[in-house]
């Protein structure tokens, strides 16, 4: 899935050849990526190869690896937002993941992945998400990554792929002039795999850049048996204490270990991994503690109201989403009115199996009973800002968003923090700034957008309590519920279903999936918009935190969220 990619510089007006090698091998992230700095402006290229998840062909980019992409003006820490060709996908939607090709069910990203939002290519930041719901077919080294920070819009970029040894030898050079090689033979990030058994998923290992492994379980489905499996794993590995791995995060059915690269090589994580495979008990036997947290939700929140026309200002207006989500969630979903919308969200029981979706310990939820899987698309392209705490929908998942940040889900409304900047009284733990855990159940009440704005001060200052009742949850009992309600989550899938395939060929008619004239991100530079090239001290505090030197310890919460 991923591929390595390896940022070079040199001088625009000097044809000696690269100074320096940006890259990460990811085999969700595929190959490397080269920019090339001239006097005042950057260059680069995009190494191109097909993208896999699993056995399927996601994204084609072969024919992408010669063009140059512009640096848009809307990029910062979090993500360099590129302007270029549309990529020619290999499917035509993303099942419940989401209507479009680029959506997949949400996992972990790497710092440097080449994230393609929709059509639009965004390079993860040290500040940028987690894990999220967007194919990622290549991945930048460690060794070029402080290079992320020099970007500045009207800059350009070109991948370039490189191999596994070439990225190790880059990273032995790092600070030092070194030579990316011109061509690599490309793959597709694939380093094993281990059949199904008789009662074990089929276990997938991938290259998510050359700091990390990413192991994904089954096929590209939502099934909350790979999820408990992907928790099985976590727990042991965490009991392990190996040293070298710096945060685990699981996605929905894969499982990120992020390690420092000169202390534990992938190839020999890789190794310990599939030796403890065979350890692991079986999904069903898990009961994991599921607290029911009750928060507030302010339904259709003006600030989302403003988000959206925000969107439909600066970036596109005739998005088939705009103006109105809930309108959308309605339409794709085949529902009678916007009312059954709201009913169904709350009377849903939204299951977390992700946390640091988007930022900040963002939870992503899904509810338990089928029937309440409203599914949706994410933004194509995704939005510059979204308030905080911001309640959206995007394939089969929710989300609250956890800062002011961009965002591509559905909006349906607005709730209260669940990030501490500063308190760790109740409803917030010592040293745990981020309020919900894995297999928290979120359960709804309405509350008017005053009585929110009341409500979030309040838990600002510490006055608002959280109700928040002990629980577990079960694989078996949750089986024995689906087969017993197997009637209506037929019918309510039929009818979904026939709508969100109604819906995209509306799309297809009216030629959203058709390719768009190349647009000149330079040329939309507003005049007022400053550099993102830092100078002096900042600057080398930038590229110390780009190129990952900066460290937390291993059991704090990562940097980008709240993963292990």
């Amino acid at each position: 899935m991923h591929r390595l990619v390896a940022l070079q510089l040199a001088p625009e007006v000097d044809e000696r050849g690269p100074v320096d090698l940006l890259g990460e091998d990811d085999r969700r992230a595929a190959r490397p990526c080269v920019i090339h700095q001239p006097l005042h402006r950057w260059q680069g290229s995009l190494g191109g190869a097909v993208v896999r998840h699993r056995q399927e062909v996601v994204l084609r980019v072969d024919d992408q690896y010669e063009h140059r992409w512009e640096v848009h003006f809307n990029s910062d820490r979090t993500g360099i937002r590129l302007v270029g060709p549309r990529p020619v996908w290999s499917r035509e939607d993303g099942g419940d993941a989401g209507l479009h090709p680029s959506n997949i069910h949400d996992t972990p990203y790497s710092v440097g992945a080449v994230d393609f939002t929709g059509d639009v290519p965004i390079l993860l930041g040290s500040d940028g998400p987690s894990l999220g719901g967007f194919v990622c077919p290549a991945t930048v080294i460690t060794a070029e990554r402080w290079k992320l920070g020099q970007l500045r819009p009207g800059d350009t970029v070109r991948f370039v792929a490189v191999r596994e040894e070439d990225a190790a030898a880059m990273r032995a050079t790092r600070g030092r002039r070194a030579r990316l090689p011109e061509r690599s033979e490309r793959d597709d990030g694939l380093l094993g795999r281990v059949p199904a058994g008789e009662h074990t998923p089929q276990v997938t290992y991938r290259r998510s850049g050359d700091d990390n492994l990413l192991v994904e379980y089954g096929p590209m489905v939502l099934d909350l048996g790979l999820r408990l499996r992907v928790h099985a794993l976590a727990e042991r590995l965490k009991a392990e204490g190996l040293d070298g791995v710096v945060d685990l995060t699981p996605g929905i059915r894969s499982l990120q270990i992020h390690v420092d690269p000169d202390r534990m090589a992938v190839r020999r994580l890789l190794e310990i991994v599939r030796s403890l495979e065979h350890e692991l008990p079986a999904a069903h036997e898990l009961a994991v503690p599921s607290r029911i947290v009750h928060l507030p939700l302010s339904w259709d929140d003006p600030a989302t109201r403003e988000a959206t026309q925000r969107y439909m200002s600066g970036v596109r207006d005739d998005a088939p989403w705009c103006p109105w989500n809930i309108e959308f969630i309605r339409r794709v979903n085949g529902l009678e009115s916007v009312e059954e919308v709201r009913r169904i969200v709350y009377d849903a029981d939204y299951l977390v199996l992700g946390l640091g979706d988007v930022y900040l310990g963002a939870p992503v939820a899904t509810p338990l009973d089928p029937r309440h899987r409203l599914v949706t698309t994410k933004y194509n392209p995704a939005r510059t800002w979204t308030p905080e705490n911001a309640v959206g929908i995007g394939g089969a998942y929710l989300c609250i968003y956890g800062m002011e940040g961009p965002g591509g889900y559905q909006f349906v409304g607005r709730t209260t923090q669940v990030w501490s900047r500063y308190r760790t009284d109740p409803p917030f733990e010592s040293e745990l700034p981020w309020l919900l855990r894995f297999f928290d159940r979120i359960r709804w009440h309405p509350v008017s957008a005053e009585e929110l704005l009341e409500q979030r001060a309040d838990l600002a200052a510490g006055r608002l309590p959280i109700e928040i009742e002990q629980g577990s949850f079960t694989l078996a009992e949750h089986i024995a519920f689906v087969e017993r309600e197997a009637e209506g989550i037929a019918s309510f899938r039929a009818r979904q279903s026939a709508a969100f395939g109604a819906e995209r060929a509306a799309w297809a008619a009216a030629g959203e999936f058709d390719p768009l004239p190349e647009r000149d991100a330079a040329a939309a530079v507003p005049a007022a918009v400053s550099t993102l090239r830092p100078e002096g001290r900042s600057s080398r505090r930038r590229c110390r935190r780009a190129s990952g030197a900066s460290r937390l310890p291993r059991a704090t919460w990562s940097r980008r969220g709240s993963g292990w």
